[in-house]
């Protein structure tokens, strides 16, 4: 899970690398998830709300420059 804080204060580049690599993180928990490999399903909930919030806090901060 993402501190909000840390989110609040880091830049665009920042926020958009750790959104691509949210999203690469969601490929690989589905591929585990399919293969019936992963054990603990709730990891897709939070990988979910995690790209989420980052999104969110890009589309604020892009509204706000």
């Amino acid at each position: 899970m993402i501190i909000k804080k840390d989110l609040k204060n880091s830049n665009l580049d920042e926020l958009y690398k750790e959104l691509n690599e949210l999203l690469l993180a969601r490929f690989n928990i589905r591929i585990q998830f399919y293969n019936n490999k992963l054990k603990q399903v709730h990891i897709i909930k939070e990988n979910r709300r995690d790209i989420a919030r980052i999104k969110t806090i890009i589309s604020i901060k892009k509204n706000i420059d």
